[in-house]
């Protein structure tokens, strides 16, 4: 191939100058060069081998980020506003039934354990003593407190108590769901404020 292009003009500079590596550096020029950027650094980098914060005029205890002093650290309560706009008369039903049960059997253990501490410090004998004197004549010795108090008998009498009480609070607590729908149709029934636990 030849070269078409003719002779061409030589530049001084390279003809009669040093190589790019046998020049000297510049006196202004101590260290090496750094481009300048076109978008600053972000907080905490350097720039020019030169701490961002250094350059605006920022120490670097204030170029740090600090943490948010009023955030919020307690975790919220969620509330919940509920109405019982109805109440199932069958469930309150089975639920008082049991209820009652449990009340009446109570009542019954404790009465008979009220009746033995009294029979032991001697109660029913000092104050049937007294009652036998005062009602008693020259036919008779008088009412006689403890056959009547015998705990035979206490127990029948708090049984039968008992299931009274059961039959009633069951057969009440029935009527008592079906007046509070009634109520709860016409003012809308009982609100709830209900929050959750964490």
């Amino acid at each position: 191939m030849t070269d078409t292009r003719g002779p061409q003009p030589q530049y001084e500079g390279y003809a009669t100058g040093p190589l790019p590596g046998e020049r000297e550096p510049a006196p202004g020029q101590a260290g090496p060069y750094h481009p300048p950027q076109a978008y600053p650094s972000p907080p905490g980098g350097t720039q020019g081998g030169v701490p961002y914060g250094a350059q605006q005029g920022v120490g670097p205890a204030q170029a740090a980020r600090k943490p948010r002093t009023g955030a919020r650290t307690t975790p919220r309560t969620r509330k919940a506003r509920l109405r019982v706009s109805k109440a199932d008369p069958w469930s309150v039903m089975k639920v008082s039934f049991l209820l009652s049960i449990a009340l009446g059997i109570c009542t019954v253990v404790a009465s008979a354990v009220l009746w033995m501490v009294m029979d032991a410090m001697g109660v029913f004998s000092t104050v049937g003593g007294t009652i036998s004197e005062a009602t008693g004549s020259n036919e008779g010795n008088g009412f006689d407190l403890q056959a009547f108090l015998s705990l035979p008998r206490v127990l029948v009498f708090t049984s039968v108590i008992a299931v009274i009480d059961v039959v009633l609070a069951t057969a009440l607590a029935t009527l008592g769901a079906f007046i509070y729908n009634l109520s709860a149709g016409f003012v809308g029934g009982v609100e709830l404020t209900l929050a959750e636990d964490e």
